[in-house]
């Protein structure tokens, strides 16, 4: 069995209301990257971690979505007849 390792680069920015995430991700050539935003009500009382936690989920959900529609590409392309 062959291992890698593999890079996945986040990025966090936040100010006293808003959480920004940035995800870049490098797999065998292919540049992934996606934003997740987390914004608190005015009326909410400040709890960094929970900003975080959804900025990250929503960036990373956002790089699973187009990992996955980069590999059934691929898988299209292999499937089509020469």
């Amino acid at each position: 069995m062959e291992e890698k390792d593999l890079t996945l680069n986040l990025h966090l920015a936040e100010d006293e209301t808003e959480t920004t995430v940035h995800a870049i991700l490098d797999l065998r050539g292919d540049h992934f990257e996606s934003m997740g935003k987390a914004r608190r009500k005015p009326t909410d009382r400040p709890m960094p971690v929970i900003g975080e936690e959804l900025a990250v989920a929503r960036a990373l959900a956002d790089l699973v979505n187009q990992v996955m529609e980069a590999a059934q590409s691929k898988i299209e392309q292999f499937l089509e007849p020469d």
